[in-house]
């Protein structure tokens, strides 16, 4: 039997060792526990290496060219950086730098590193390294840049001829890489690996890191995890109010980010403001409805959500309320899931204005809404990391 405490209600409780096919649950809020391996580490390596070696033609390779007007543009994937950088939107182009390029690039350099010590046996410590990579993964916004450039590629072509380079088409094949190593990854084997020195008693382990899940004796609280290094709490410091500011944060900045252009469109000297919901009625026009249900939702519909679902579990939680507990957890679940997808249009922008560079004749520059909506999504998804949702059970437990 193994003692595991639930990250997302903090019951301690015991379970048997997995079998085949055997999905373990939390027996009070549902969260998986334990779930059979997809696959083993070779696996994730492979998928992991191949993203990895993928990622340098994508950023070295031209991933779309724009013939318009006699002149060809290409966009490479620092182009868009450059262009937000050149226009005066330095925060802007930080974030993009780090989301599309930094991030991604420094995720998998340590996921290959980690599961390649692993594979070849070599005696390292791997476990702040792991702890590094698990906490940058939902930074590493590969995926949903790739959805920025479809969106993108939706506009570029009302204004010349888009063809896909090699960049994009490696892009492309990098995402999927990801996506399958994200699928395939067993995190419980990798922290099993491990060796942890100096191991307290079955006995007297009442205390979870929130990273690897190992079980501590108390007197580690605010010391250092044996396993990962991360520093450990009883819960997330400040939880409560560190929520509540960034929640106040998302709502003063949701209004100027759906209110004001994020970007503009001068053709032939005339200026054509675009908002978030502007460009939605674009998708619409053009008949690309997928498309545009898509950027409805992750650009207008998912921050909404994000700072409403957070509001009602904080007045709840100061309520000291039973009701929807188990409700609530799962919607902090879904919440700290589709946070990143809120980045799509931030990836859209980036493009067109690196592109759409022909004079007088047409371009594109970006607005002060694009720069509001870049901190909505910086601030929601730092909310949502920084909550707690162990405190909502916590603050029933002490009414009772």
């Amino acid at each position: 039997m193994n003692a595991i405490g639930c990250p997302h209600c903090g019951l301690l409780q015991h379970l048997p060792e997995t079998t085949p096919g055997l999905v373990l649950e939390c027996v009070r809020c549902g969260h998986t526990l334990g779930a059979p391996a997809v696959a083993g580490i070779d696996v994730s390596l492979a998928f992991s290496a191949a993203a990895l070696v993928l990622m340098l033609p994508s950023a070295l390779t031209p991933l779309m060219s724009l013939a318009s007007f006699g002149v060809q543009r290409r966009s490479w994937l620092p182009t868009g950086v450059e262009a937000l950088w050149n226009d005066g939107f330095a925060s802007l182009a930080t974030v993009v730098f780090f989301f599309s390029i930094v991030i991604p690039f420094v995720y998998l350099g340590l996921m290959v590193y980690v599961l390649g010590a692993l594979r070849l046996g070599i005696p390292a410590p791997l476990g702040r390294l792991f702890r590094w990579a698990v906490e940058l993964r939902p930074w590493a916004m590969i995926e949903v840049y790739l959805v920025g450039c479809c969106v993108a590629y939706t506009r570029l072509q009302d204004v010349g001829e888009v063809r896909i380079g090699l960049g994009g088409w490696c892009l492309i094949a990098a995402t999927f890489a990801v996506l399958l190593a994200t699928v395939t990854l067993n995190e419980d084997a990798v922290w099993a690996s491990q060796s942890i020195r100096d191991e307290p008693a079955r006995s007297r382990r009442t205390l979870r890191c929130d990273t690897c899940g190992l079980l501590l004796d108390a007197k580690y609280e605010h010391s250092e995890c044996l396993r990962c290094g991360a520093r450990v709490h009883r819960r997330k410091p400040a939880t409560i109010q560190r929520t509540l500011a960034l929640v106040i944060a998302g709502f003063l900045l949701y209004l100027p980010a759906n209110i004001l252009p994020v970007l503009s469109i001068e053709r032939f000297g005339r200026v054509e403001p675009n908002t978030i919901l502007s460009g939605v009625r674009e998708l619409i026009t053009l008949g690309l409805w997928p498309l545009a249900i898509l950027v409805f939702a992750a650009s207008i519909l998912i921050p909404l959500a994000k700072l409403c679902g957070l509001s009602l579990m904080l007045l709840m939680t100061h309520l000291r309320s039973r009701r929807w507990l188990v409700g609530r957890t799962q919607l902090y679940r879904f919440i700290d899931f589709i946070g990143r997808w809120s980045s799509i249009d931030l990836f859209m922008i980036s493009i067109l204005v690196a592109m759409v560079q022909f004079g007088n004749l047409t371009r594109v520059r970006p607005q002060g809404g694009a720069v509001a909506f870049a901190a909505v999504v910086v601030v929601t998804m730092l909310a949502s990391r920084c909550f707690d949702p162990r405190v909502m059970w916590d603050a029933t437990e002490r009414t009772a």
